[in-house]
Order: C-alpha cells, then sequence, then structure tokens
C-alpha cells in the first residue's frame, strides 16, 4: 500500500454505544440519590440507624408513643398527658 491510498480512520468504539450505558448509570445514580434522600426524611434528617436490638426496638416506639416521631426524644421530665393510657400492647377485640 502507498501512503495515500491507506483506508480511512475508524473508531474503535462508536460513541453511539456509549450512551445507553450513560443512560443506565445515570438512572441508578437517581434512583440512589432519591432513596437516600427518603430515608433521611423518613429519620427526621438523621443517620439511620444499624444494629438495633430489643431494647432499641422498644425504646424507639416508646419515643414514637411520646412524640409522634420515630427518631424524635423529648427531654421532659414526665410524660405528657394522657400517655398512661398510652399502652403499647395491642389486645384483640373480645368476641360477644
Amino acid at each position: 500500500l502507498r501512503f495515500a491510498e491507506r483506508s480511512p480512520a475508524t473508531m474503535p468504539v462508536p460513541f453511539e454505544t456509549l450512551i445507553p450505558y450513560g443512560i443506565m448509570i445515570a438512572m441508578f445514580g437517581v434512583t440512589g440519590t432519591g432513596l437516600h434522600v427518603i430515608k433521611g426524611i423518613q429519620n427526621g434528617g438523621k443517620k439511620p440507624r444499624w444494629g438495633l436490638d430489643q431494647w432499641d426496638r422498644v425504646m424507639m416506639d416508646r419515643d414514637r408513643r411520646l412524640t409522634g416521631d420515630l427518631r424524635g426524644q423529648i427531654g421532659n421530665h414526665e410524660a405528657p398527658p394522657g400517655f398512661e393510657l398510652n399502652n403499647p400492647w395491642r389486645l384483640e377485640k373480645r368476641i360477644s
């Protein structure tokens, strides 16, 4: 082959094939960010808890009954009025 008769240069990977991969990566990023934001909203802006044992779950349920929020805490030394009737035990209705 002579120098002037060479074939034109070709791209090894056409850029059109990378567009779907870019879209998939972007969608995974959007999904992960959305889940992170939703989990943060559910936790009141706090980092999610991990390694919870039964004691932590009971205290979280008590805090939910006191404040209305699963991650909320209250600094009062006495429970609010009506809390003495707020029992975590769920009983079945009697059959009459």
